[in-house]
């Protein structure tokens, strides 16, 4: 990464310094905001070091589909809107594996899947 992208750390699964988020904080509710437009909310949410993530729940916008996103995608949490925006669009979203609840908690190979499909789509 060069200086400047708005993408610092090489770690998928953890967040940004530049985002504004504070371990600890309970981000279920928040709404999530793609470059493109609202996408959810969020409806689970991990701040574990090496596997910080959030699920959301895309509602009627995807057919209910949840999605798992890495928290290094997140570009900034507005406490105040209780509003998460990711470096993302709505359609890479829309595009991204299924989440599986049963795999995302003890399955490496399932969050190499996610990482690898996430790392392609930051911003370069």
């Amino acid at each position: 990464m060069r200086e400047g992208d708005t993408f610092m750390s090489n770690n998928i699964w953890g967040y940004q310094p530049t985002a504004g988020h504070t371990a600890g904080t309970d981000l279920i509710g928040y709404k999530v905001e793609a470059t493109d437009g609202s996408i959810g909310k969020i409806d689970k949410h991990s701040d574990d070091v090496s596997s910080a993530y959030l699920v959301v729940d895309t509602g009627v916008w995807i057919f209910g589909k949840h999605v798992l996103l890495p928290a290094g995608v997140v570009r900034t949490v507005d406490q105040a809107a209780r509003t998460v925006f990711v470096e993302l669009t709505k359609e890479q979203i829309k595009e991204s594996p299924e989440f599986d609840k049963d795999k995302h908690l003890g399955d490496v190979g399932y969050h190499q899947q996610l990482g690898t499909y996430y790392e392609g789509h930051r911003p370069r």
